[in-house]
């Protein structure tokens, strides 16, 4: 499953387009995010993509989860959205 990484300063459109793109493509995608910012944008990101494939009749869900990721050799807790069509 493809992996879409998501900051506090990601633009809420582009990861929508991103995550659209790649449901569209191959069913299903994960988005991450680590810190309460970039969770901010995950949400918005999925909401929009959900508003964007509707058009297409694409029903989007998006099942959340925690995950343990190591980044710069810490291990930090993130937000892990799985996005796929229902």
């Amino acid at each position: 499953m493809e992996i879409l990484k998501v900051s506090a300063k990601s633009v809420p459109n582009s990861v929508a387009g991103a995550i659209s793109g790649v449901v569209k493509e191959k069913g299903e995608v994960e988005v991450q995010a680590v810190g309460a910012g970039a969770a901010n944008q995950a949400i918005k990101a999925v909401a929009i993509a959900r508003s964007y494939l509707a058009t297409t009749d694409i029903d989007l869900i998006c099942v959340p989860e925690f995950a343990n990721v190591n980044i710069n050799g810490e291990e930090r807790t993130a937000i892990r959205l799985i996005c796929q069509t229902r």
